[in-house]
């Protein structure tokens, strides 16, 4: 009993300690739930923290309302972008273009960068521009539509923070400094391609602490920013040329443009391959079709004031500006040469389409305003271009919203805006670059752009023209037309680029030697199809008949393409009506892509530029003996008067260099295949692929043989050497000798002919065209151009010129046997090339001639020796 009364004892002692211990916890819990309640009851939750406002941000800043509303701030020059709610998820077009930039880095005055759709979108706390993909088009209706966005990468370009909302007037504010001082929107510092010399001109790192936001213009349907963007480099190894001041700070300025879309009513037109315009290139997605190009072409809106009428004002013209920096003798030409476009507008159902103003000198707008199309005019230290008509559209449908011509005094003067230089390496060492070298050096040269160098090739046809003409004796009032006449062409010619058109380099077939020679039959037409093509000048041997010396109208091909892109179409057959005229000699097409200015490029020696007439190995000849003849009386006109040589210099380069150019027109017959752009269907009697006759390829080779590869080719007079002195000006001469180059500059000239006709490209041609109706033989070719080479002087004395040529030619052949491109040449043209060295060898070996000779023999017999070691 008494140990159950303990047991229990414990029992309950345990209990009442378990019942005091929670009890205590529980009193405690609620003194500290009492004491807790009581601090929460003191103590009150702060309000949230109010961030600043819009206002707040920008009390010290200049509001600039338009599109986008921009705040710039008084004191420190920074910018931040206000942006509506009803702008989200909303199109818009963002454009720009260099103001003022340096030519050695590709940049310069009027460069366009292109447009970009893009639109805003916000995400939490910031706002994001994207840049949709618009290369690709889906049709709704197709099921496959749904997967349109798969493996299609949209562009964030940029991405700001929200500085400030106003919730009830649906605004954001966003710090836009990182938008226009950088390199976000477009790029400026071009990339460097694989082969560039690391002491080639480049930008320096970008410098945000020196580049700033210059000027700020805002309009209801755009905003322009201007930015000065400063490129740093300290430890600079090119300085550039004299127009950069200090290569260690180079500024770039450049016009930023935002614009709504426009409405939405454009016809879109689609493009054809037998008419040159350019494109804004989308793939049909949902297409079955083997070729889905869905591509349109660019042009401008046009719409008839009366839609019922055969011809009509348009709604709005296009209208052009003649900037107040244009020399006041220009003006009326510039006008005639814009509107020399109405005519074909009219043939397209629109007059009065052009209309020209002129700036005034108290204008409040300049040429960066994008919604004027401005002729500028600019007088560089080195020219990038002479005529440039650049233009911009709209990327969803091609519509143009704006363009600019600028033009370069340079070439409406008598200067020669560079000094002739030749690569004497390239010269002596002859050979084929590989398929990615040329790719590389094409893009290299065109800085990513496809620069309109028409005048380029005006200025050096002009020169040509004072030359002949003033060692003719001409007039002034002569001298002044011609000019007149070349500025007008390529006024044209730019106004063409600015309405969509493309090169059209086949265009200068359009009449015969001897109809270009009939000043009554040409007087004001257009010499050529059309203006788009890089013409040479028209001048006759015979100087009593000379006429025209430049288009003086739009070709027919110019009209017939204006009708295509503008007039408005009642049916598609009627287009295609229209479009089916395209075999018509006049109406021939091809353009930069299809042309043979680059040696071993494309196949069609129609498509040339320095060419003229439907005889271009006639018109050729003509004017290398035009040049010929004009060589030998230039020391009596150009060397007996004057401050300098410069003058007679001039003269001699301008001469030879003419004799070249024609020399290149002639070489593109040989391995040439005629290319036709007809549909099928379309004419049954045109093959898309037609060799160059048998007879107009030897022609070409005996013109060769005789104009360039003869002993006698590109000769001078012998005295005139002794008189090519340039200008001397300080240290000009310290870098290098001053004394003329004659050989070197001849070979460069003949070399430039043999990498054509000897490249790879020409040779599989001549090969591959014997299985569809060439008839010159691969192994006749060569053996031509073996005899060419050696047989006029194999049992004499061979001179200096063909000492060079040979030694140039004979490393050729080898060179298409063991050379670094050989894998590119056809099997035949190798056992032509070995069978040639064989018989060179054979022809140096009779040791004939002065000791200078039989060096030169002895020098090639060891070459080819060499060579047939290493290959056994």
């Amino acid at each position: 009993m008494k140990t159950t009364n303990s047991r229990s004892f414990k029992i309950i002692c345990s209990l009442f300690l378990t019942l005091t211990i929670l009890g205590v916890q529980d009193s405690n819990a609620q003194f500290w739930k009492k004491k807790k309640d009581k601090k929460e009851t003191v103590k009150k939750t702060p309000p949230k923290k109010k961030g600043k406002s819009i206002k707040d941000l920008t009390k010290s800043s200049k509001k600039i309302e338009g599109l986008f509303t921009i705040f710039q701030d008084t004191i420190t020059g920074s910018v931040k972008l206000l942006v509506k709610k009803d702008q989200l998820n909303k199109d818009f077009i963002y454009f720009s273009q260099i103001a003022d930039g340096v030519v050695e880095a590709g940049q310069f005055r009027g460069a366009y960068q292109g447009s970009t759709v893009f639109n805003l979108k916000k995400f939490f706390n910031r706002l994001e521009f994207i840049a949709p993909n618009t290369a690709f088009y889906f049709d709704k209706n197709n099921a496959i539509s749904k997967s349109s966005e798969a493996n299609i990468s949209d562009a964030v370009v940029a991405a700001g923070k929200i500085l400030a909302e106003d919730e009830k007037t649906g605004e954001f504010l966003i710090d836009a400094d990182g938008l226009f001082l950088s390199e976000t929107f477009t790029r400026v510092k071009r990339p460097r391609f694989p082969g560039s010399s690391p002491l080639a001109f480049s930008l320096g790192r970008f410098d945000k602490g020196k580049s700033k936001v210059e000027e700020i213009k805002n309009y209801p349907e755009n905003t322009n920013v201007k930015t000065e963007y400063v490129y740093n480099n300290p430890s600079v190894l090119n300085g550039g040329s004299a127009a950069v001041t200090d290569g260690r700070n180079v500024s770039i300025k450049v016009f930023h443009t935002f614009m709504n879309m426009p409405e939405s009513d454009y016809e879109t037109r689609l493009d054809d391959a037998r008419v040159g315009y350019f494109l804004t290139e989308t793939n049909d997605m949902t297409s079955t079709d083997v070729v889905n190009y869905r591509d349109f072409i660019h042009r401008w809106k046009l719409v008839k004031k009366d839609p019922n009428a055969t011809i009509s004002e348009p709604v709005t013209p296009i209208t052009w500006w003649i900037e107040n920096t244009t020399p006041k003798e220009f003006i009326e030409t510039i006008k005639e040469g814009v509107l020399a476009w109405n005519e074909a507008f009219e043939k397209a159902g629109f007059n009065n389409a052009m209309v020209v103003k002129v700036q005034p000198d108290d204008a409040d707008w300049d040429a960066g305003d994008v919604r004027y199309n401005v002729l500028r005019w600019t007088s560089s230290p080195n020219p990038p271009f002479g005529g440039y008509g650049p233009s911009f559209v709209n990327p969803r449908t091609g519509e143009i919203l704006g363009a600019d011509i600028m033009l370069e005094y340079v070439h409406f003067t008598n200067r020669v805006y560079y000094d002739r230089v030749f690569n004497n390496a390239a010269a002596l060492n002859f050979t084929a670059e590989t398929e990615e070298e040329e790719k590389a050096k094409f893009f290299q040269n065109k800085n990513n752009h496809l620069f309109c160098s028409k005048g380029h090739l005006m200025h050096e046809n002009t020169l040509f023209g004072q030359t002949v003409l003033a060692a003719a004796g001409a007039s002034d009032l002569e001298m002044k037309g011609m000019k007149e006449q070349g500025m007008k062409s390529l006024i044209m010619h730019e106004v063409g680029h600015t309405l969509g058109l493309n090169h059209n380099m086949k265009a200068s077939q359009l009449f015969s030697p001897e109809q270009l020679a009939d000043a009554n039959f040409i007087k004001g037409k257009a010499l050529t199809g059309s203006v788009m093509d890089y013409a040479g000048i028209n001048l006759t041997k015979d100087r009593s008949k000379q006429g025209q010396y430049y288009d003086m109208a739009v070709g027919p091909y110019d009209v017939w393409a204006i009708q295509f892109g503008y007039t408005p179409f009642k049916s598609d057959s009627e287009r295609e009506a229209l479009l089916a005229r395209s075999t018509e000699p006049a109406l021939i097409f091809g353009n930069d892509a299809d042309d043979m200015r680059s040696p071993g490029k494309a196949i069609d020696p129609r498509v040339m530029i320095g060419d003229l007439s439907n005889d271009q190995i006639r018109y050729s000849i003509d004017r290398i003996e035009l040049s010929n003849s004009m060589m030998k009386d230039i020391k009596t006109r150009f060397g007996t008067s004057g401050e300098s040589y410069m003058q007679l210099r001039q003269a001699y380069y301008i001469l030879s260099g003419q004799s070249a150019t024609a020399a290149g027109v002639i070489s593109r017959f040989i391995g040439g295949v005629y290319v036709d752009r007809t549909k099928p269907g379309q004419d049954a009697s045109v093959k898309p692929y037609t060799p160059v006759s048998l007879e107009d390829q030897k022609r070409a080779m005996n013109a060769l043989e005789k104009y360039v590869f003869a002993p006698d080719a590109f000769n001078a007079p012998a005295d005139v050497y002794n008189y090519l002195a340039r200008q001397r000006r300080g240290y000009n001469f310290f870098s290098g000798t001053e004394d003329p180059k004659i050989h070197e500059q001849v070979l460069s000239y003949q070399t430039r002919i043999l990498a054509h006709i000897m490249h790879p490209n020409t040779l599989q041609r001549i090969s591959n065209s014997e299985l569809y109706g060439n008839e010159y033989k691969l192994s006749t070719y060569m053996t031509d151009l073996n005899n060419a080479m050696f047989k006029q002087d194999i049992r004499g004395s061979v001179n200096s010129f063909r000492q060079n040529l040979q030694a140039a030619y004979t490393k050729g052949l080898i060179n298409i046997i063991t050379g670094k491109s050989s894998s590119r040449y056809p099997v035949a043209a190798k056992s032509m090339a070995i069978y040639n060295l064989k018989n060179i060898k054979t022809w140096v070996s009779n040791n004939t001639g002065d000791i200078a000779t039989k060096a030169h023999k002895n020098h090639l017999k060891t070459l080819i020796t060499n060579t047939m070691t290493e290959i056994k």
